[in-house]
């Protein structure tokens, strides 16, 4: 290369497996920490009050146990299950009757006559309006509080393994919603030549299939993810027949309906649409399938809004239409910068007026977004503590940072596409015969050489006559593939062509991020309904015993062994609770330990070890949450330490929580 050619960058074959690696790396990031972190999805209904309520002592055995929720659920038979103190049914096992009136909602059992004295469990299990599993427990006692054998299950509702993958299977189906909508769009709407295109077929077929295959996987899953928690149950019929009864499985059959129709337009689309030459009838065609595409698009954003936070809550009916528009405009944009990206890699024939274009639906998906994203928020927290004080307000907050990043990356983008198009007009008509002197002398010799070769491949076929098909077709196939490589070679030593490619490289990673945190949104109860549920369980139940501190010292009998163990769990009570765990050495110093387990047991209820493994999260410094205790009680708390590979303890101290 001359000391005066500029620098082209890696090769661009190199480039575009680095930035699929890079992609891939940053995905496999992504649900690493969303499926370390998350724990199972959040309840999007919550028990505001009971009758009796939790803790309480009756002097008489109550005909039925009534339960009030935040919002509507979905229950079955066994639903609503009262156990007596030897872990029987002390109720009718008759399905729950529903005692909703007004903007109350209530669910009822009745329970047998003549019930003994003794502390009773009510364990219940329903599905919330917005698809989401809700489950939990409490006790109330008779007489007087009494021992009691009943153990529950640890697991918390949509939870487990089955939990993992159901959660997979939703963040790949936004995944494929976005690049088979946002591909095709791009096509139709930013750069039609596309259509015949290898690696932006690709993409669309790849993302119709990966939401189909996800579809299949979340209607599988559906009964035992609601349910059992057992994989085994995936191909129960009955279950499944269950399934497609409710709200959430009509939501996804209707989907896979709507995807037979998807692919009728794929098929159309990269087939009679790609090889129409006539303007006119392409025009015409064009008009078409994005009349027919939009509606199908429309269709499958609506199973989305028709089953999950949109189709519950305050104002449903303005809710779902403004939640399939801010599908489609998150679909049109990030899908479009994932086509864009495919296609100033993989394709040298994209031009700077199809970038132009995508630039412009861009903005306008992003005006789309703020105006509906603003109608969601109000609508989903509704208030500045909600905001800043719950889990999904939070999340919120993330998202609205990572939009902010994106828009900034864009405007670099916007600049690139800018200096682009300057370039290509004052270019046009020149890049053929000056191969634009950036590819330096060396890029120069290899264009050159392999125009030589193209030439004498040419040769025997113009010289004669008889050459034979097959031969003609071999030569007419190099002759393409040489002519492609030494035009991408071309672009790709275009500075502003690199530079907007690295551009909307960072855009896709941040995109890819974004689209995580939104799939988070989806499995996390709403801040209003939280703080409304918050409100009427602390107006409905015992008062909490507070927060629990504990100290707790040990000695693993190896080098460096001794230390402390500080304990919090906030807000000690039923339910959801926040841990840490803090490990100080002997110095007084934070220590770090290769392994730390802890597990909660209630002796007096025969309830447990409930295992807890706290994630580092600095120093000395573990942390967990979502740590449920289903009942009050006494509960003793093991900690195990291990210092070395042979050194290890376990400690264990008794704390009233609830």
């Amino acid at each position: 290369m001359s000391a005066t050619a500029p620098y082209a960058g890696p090769s661009p074959i190199r480039r575009p497996v680095a930035a699929a690696a890079l992609l891939a790396a940053l995905v496999s990031l992504v649900f690493g920490l969303l499926l370390a972190g998350a724990g199972p999805a959040s309840a999007h209904a919550a028990l505001t009050g009971s009758d009796p309520q939790d803790g309480a002592v009756v002097d008489t055995a109550p005909k039925e146990v009534t339960l009030s929720f935040s919002e509507a659920i979905a229950v079955g038979d066994d639903s609503i299950r009262v156990l007596d103190p030897s872990g029987k049914r002390a109720d009718t096992e008759a399905e729950p009757r529903d005692l909703s009136e007004g903007g109350t909602v209530r669910y009822g059992v009745a329970l047998h006559s003549g019930l003994p004295d003794g502390t009773y469990t009510v364990a219940w299990q329903a599905i919330s309006a917005d698809s989401h599993p809700i489950s939990g427990a409490f006790t109330f006692s008779i007489g007087a509080p009494s021992e009691t054998t009943v153990a529950l299950s640890s697991q918390e509702a949509g939870g487990g393994p089955v939990g993992v993958v159901y959660d997979i299977a939703r963040y790949a189906a936004y995944g494929g919603f976005v690049l088979l909508v946002g591909g095709s769009a791009f096509v139709l709407i930013c750069w039609r030549g596309g259509a015949s295109a290898l690696p932006m077929q690709r993409l669309v077929v790849r993302g119709w299939l990966t939401l189909t295959a996800a579809t299949l996987v979340m209607l599988l899953l559906r009964n035992p993810y609601t349910g059992s928690g057992k994989f085994a149950d995936a191909f129960d019929l009955a279950g499944l027949q269950s399934v497609l009864d409710t709200k959430p499985g009509a939501a996804l059959v209707s989907r896979l309906l709507l995807l037979g129709a998807a692919a009728l337009f794929i098929a159309v689309l990269f087939g009679t649409y790609a090889r129409r030459e006539d303007e006119q009838e392409k025009k015409d065609l064009t008009f078409g399938l994005a009349v027919g595409g939009g509606v199908v698009a429309a269709g499958i954003a609506a199973t989305w809004a028709m089953s999950e936070h949109a189709s519950t809550g305050i104002q449903a009916s303005i809710a779902m239409p403004v939640d399939v528009a801010h599908l489609l405009a998150v679909a049109a944009w990030l899908g479009g910068l994932a086509s864009l990206l495919v296609a100033l890699y993989r394709t040298p024939d994209i031009g700077s007026a199809a970038v132009r274009r995508f630039s412009a639906v861009a903005f306008a998906s992003v005006v789309v977004l703020a105006a509906t994203g603003i109608y969601q928020s109000w609508r989903q927290v509704g208030s500045w503590s909600a905001l800043t004080g719950t889990r999904y307000g939070q999340l919120l907050i993330i998202k609205v940072a990572l939009i902010a990043v994106l828009l900034a990356v864009a405007w670099f983008s916007r600049r690139w596409t800018g200096r682009l198009t300057d370039a290509s007009v004052a270019s046009s008509g020149a890049e053929a015969a000056s191969s634009r002197a950036e590819v330096g002398s060396s890029g120069a010799e290899v264009v050159s050489s392999e125009a030589e070769e193209a030439d004498a491949a040419a040769a025997p076929d113009e010289a004669s006559d008889d050459v034979a098909p097959e031969r003609a077709a071999q030569l007419a196939r190099q002759r393409a593939v040489l002519t492609a490589t030494k035009k991408k070679r071309i672009r790709d030593a275009d500075p502003e062509r690199s530079g907007l490619r690295r551009s909307v490289l960072a855009e896709a990673a941040v995109a890819v991020v974004l689209l995580a945190v939104t799939t988070m949104l989806t499995s996390t109860e709403p801040g209003r309904t939280e703080e409304e549920a918050a409100g009427g369980a602390t107006a409905a139940t015992a008062p909490a015993a507070g927060p629990v501190n504990l100290s707790m010292p040990f000695d693993t009998g190896g080098r460096n062994g001794k230390g402390t163990v500080r304990i919090d769990i906030d807000p000690g009570r039923t339910g959801s609770n926040d841990l840490h765990v803090w490990i100080d050495g002997s110095d007084g110093e934070p220590m770090d330990v290769p392994e730390l387990k802890v597990a909660l047991t209630l002796e007096s209820k025969d309830i447990g070890p409930l295992p807890v493994v706290p994630d580092r999260l600095a120093e000395g410094h573990w942390t967990a949450s979502g740590v449920q205790i289903p009942m009050a009680g006494d509960w003793k708390i093991d900690v195990t330490v291990r210092t070395s590979d042979i050194d290890q303890v376990t400690i264990d101290k008794n704390a009233k929580i609830g």
